[in-house]
């Protein structure tokens, strides 16, 4: 079989825009089907449920270094091997990364063949050498690039070069019960707690990001929230 992470990577990745439409053509681009990516706006019960079912949520917000290195030390992080996690390896991929790892672990999608190929191949492989299949493989760089925009922003690699301001991409689901934070900078992914109600999971990762967002909210007003979730005009 075709080794379905491609060949040597010849250039970048590019920053691409925290847009629910540039994520759901980006998912069709890959080969999945039956899912669509929506913004949450005022993340009330009634704009979650109206999404249902939700596979998992992205959040965006403001990177510091101090931040990464709180969140890590707070952190849990368990290895599970029914649940697919790939680390971050390459600059600028941290919300294609966020979309796939939620694409990877979410129950009755379909990924189409290049994906599940891909899922095949790679299912051993450690996160770190999973972030590189995905870094080095050609379709998936080239379907990123394809949505590349002129950058407003820095994204979290580049800080340590500049002085803009950086921002990072993480995604949060439910699997096998538990609720999980799957971060590609971490080291795996974060175990968060029991999931109470696998129909509203939602709700707990609501108050966690809730308290997040008041932690930071009087340095940083930009945060945005993405639900990938059962495409409704199928």
């Amino acid at each position: 079989m075709r080794d379905p992470s491609g060949g040597a990577m010849t250039q970048g990745w590019s920053t691409i825009e925290s847009d629910p439409a540039v994520f759901t053509s980006l998912s069709r681009d890959f080969g999945i089907r039956g899912t669509q990516v929506e913004e949450i706006v005022t993340m009330e019960d009634a704009e979650f449920s109206n999404l249902a079912p939700i596979y998992g949520l992205i959040f965006l917000f403001k990177w510091t270094q101090d931040m990464a290195s709180t969140h890590r030390a707070s952190s849990t992080c368990v290895q599970n091997h029914n649940l697919y996690f790939a680390k971050q390896v390459i600059h600028n991929a941290c919300g294609t990364q966020a979309l796939l790892n939620i694409m990877m672990n979410a129950e009755g999608i379909n990924l189409g063949k290049e994906l599940t190929e891909f899922k095949t191949f790679t299912a051993d492989f450690p996160p770190d050498l999973k972030g590189e299949a995905m870094s080095n493989s050609e379709m998936m760089r080239s379907c990123h690039n394809s949505f590349a925009r002129p950058e407003p922003f820095e994204m979290e690699e580049d800080k340590s070069k500049k002085d803009g301001d950086a921002y990072h991409f993480t995604a949060y689901m439910p699997v096998d019960g538990k609720l999980w934070e799957l971060d590609g900078l971490q080291e795996g992914p974060i175990l968060l707690g029991d999931c109470r109600d696998s129909t509203q999971w939602w709700k707990q990762v609501r108050s966690i990001l809730q308290e997040r967002i008041e932690k930071y909210s009087s340095n940083e007003i930009r945060f945005n929230l993405l639900a990938v979730c059962a495409n409704k005009k199928c």
